[in-house]
């Protein structure tokens, strides 16, 4: 049997997502940081609701207040949580290809998750357990592996290419003694990829305390087979203009599965660069492709309507819709990194 992670604008057959519990970054109940946090996340689901059905992961004491947030079309499924990002602690969910019964099969691949690296901060005992509890929910068979990612870690273009980053991958606390060899044949076997695209580092903000520690899918996002979207920071004094342009150097070179060099379109950095001093890895890239529908972050920015723009280009048969992502940003991840498509 075969398994491949369909591309993100391929059909879905609904999106996962799962609302912020208390913990270290989102503060406690009745805080205003947690009230902020599940806010921002029920614009999202909000807005990912309209066109496609979405279930919601909740811990059973927060029905309540998730119920009062949401579209009544969201469907709730009381779970235990660490936290809220479900890219990340979710299952990938691909397709089989093998025997007739299995043809067009959607399975989940449950990688190993350990709070971003085993982060001082983070608590994952509940949240290693979501992505067997999802695939439960969708009803699908599971298999498990042993490398520790996420899925905010990498991102497929559907025809065998994959973009991966060192910090993260090979981060140390994640996957001490892997070599990119291990890696690659991992993702692989459960992706259905076969040519892995390395990229050297994430965004500098991303460093920071509640960073992933370089999350592709904040720094390059395919489109399309052959055409990919890289953040690109034009200020030459901030750390992230270095980042961009190497970046945009390596992919400009690279051949993907299918043999093609990639078109490369630069979607530029939102002027903010810092709030209440502290550098922000703002991202337009960070952005769920879902049906019928793009849902982009919004900074109240100069660059907003370019941005949606670029990605109207990208794909001109759907409707972009822009939701503030500030609050989510604020909490270290954005809108991509709160959703998780199952494809049809």
């Amino acid at each position: 049997m075969v398994t491949t992670m369909p591309a993100e604008w391929e059909p879905h057959a609904r999106t996962w997502m799962a609302f912020p519990p208390p913990n270290a970054t989102f503060g406690e109940v009745g805080g205003a940081d947690l009230d902020r946090a599940r806010a921002a996340w029920s614009r999202v689901a909000n807005t990912v609701v309209a066109h496609e059905p979405l279930s919601m992961l909740v811990r059973p004491e927060d029905v309540r207040a998730a119920r009062e947030l949401l579209d009544p079309r969201v469907e709730l499924h009381p779970t235990g949580l660490d936290d809220s990002w479900l890219r990340d602690s979710g299952p990938t969910f691909v397709r089989s290809t093998g025997t007739q019964e299995q043809d067009g099969g959607v399975r989940a691949v449950d990688w190993t998750f350990n709070g971003w690296g085993a982060q001082s901060w983070a608590a994952w005992e509940q949240d290693a357990l979501v992505a067997r509890r999802v695939a439960s929910l969708a009803g699908v068979p599971v298999a498990s592996s042993p490398l520790v990612t996420e899925g905010g870690g990498f991102h497929v273009d559907g025809e065998g290419t994959v973009l991966l980053t060192d910090t993260v991958q090979l981060d140390p606390d994640r996957n001490p003694g892997w070599t990119r060899e291990r890696v690659e044949a991992e993702v692989h076997a459960h992706l259905g990829t076969t040519t892995a695209i390395w990229l050297p580092r994430g965004l500098t903000a991303d460093y920071g305390e509640f960073g992933t520690r370089g999350h592709v899918d904040i720094v390059a996002a395919f489109t399309a087979p052959g055409r990919v979207l890289v953040h690109t920071q034009t200020d030459p004094d901030h750390p992230d203009h270095e980042v961009s342009q190497e970046v945009l150097e390596l992919l400009r070179t690279a051949v993907d599965a299918r043999g093609r060099r990639l078109g490369v379109t630069e979607l530029l950095a939102p002027r903010t660069s810092e709030v209440d001093g502290e550098l922000v890895d703002f991202s337009y890239v960070n952005h769920y492709v879902l049906n019928g529908a793009v849902v982009l972050c919004s900074f109240d920015d100069e660059r907003d309507a370019a941005a949606a723009a670029v990605l109207a280009s990208a794909h001109p048969d759907r409707e972009v819709v822009q939701v503030d992502a500030r609050d989510v940003f604020a909490f270290g991840g954005g809108i991509h990194c709160t959703t998780q498509q199952q494809p049809a």
